[in-house]
């Protein structure tokens, strides 16, 4: 995504903003994935609910206010459960009961919220990866994967002391952006 600034969940606002939506569209089909198939659906039904879940958003999307208070993660959880009880109902036509899925599935509770955060953070470094050069990328990555001083690492890569400091703030700021929202 070239996209550089405003939260990802404002630049899905504009449905004509296709960078975004694709951008969204493989920041979260992994953990859709997972998601359904946790809910006991085939690869190939659990890809089906997936694009379900996608096309409401498409949808709902334009008119989303991001509540600080509320975790989007819990709306998106919202709107697979209930799209894949629409998918069960009509695979037994009509046969089971609302109370026969669990209303008490949640996120939290199901995909713990460290692992959650997690995910999110490692698949958009990712996608992150392609738009800064190697050697930002490896300075920022030894910034804060490693003990070592931004001074080592200036050396170890034939940096300026300078570029190493820039490559972690624009790295970790290009990060927070396309998280906002995202990870409350």
């Amino acid at each position: 995504m070239t996209t550089t600034h405003g939260s990802l969940l404002e630049l899905l606002r504009r449905p004509s903003d296709q960078a975004a939506w694709e951008h969204f569209v493989r920041l979260y089909t992994p953990l859709l994935q997972l998601w359904a198939r946790r809910l006991q659906f085939a690869d190939a039904d659990a890809a089906d609910l997936v694009q379900d879940v996608f096309t409401v958003l498409v949808e709902k999307l334009p008119e989303f206010r991001y509540d600080p208070h509320k975790r989007f993660r819990g709306w998106l959880w919202t709107i697979l459960a209930n799209k894949a009880r629409d998918r069960r109902r009509l695979v037994v036509a009509g046969a089971l009961a609302d109370d026969a899925f669990p209303a008490s599935i949640d996120p939290a509770e199901d995909f713990a919220e460290h692992e959650y955060r997690g995910y999110l953070v490692r698949r958009a470094m990712e996608l992150m990866r392609a738009e800064f050069e190697p050697k930002t990328w490896q300075a920022f990555w030894e910034c804060v994967t490693t003990d070592q001083s931004a001074g080592q690492i200036a050396a170890k890569l034939g940096l300026t002391l300078d570029a190493v400091y820039q490559a972690k703030s624009r790295i970790l700021r290009r990060l927070r952006q396309n998280l906002d929202g995202l990870l409350d």
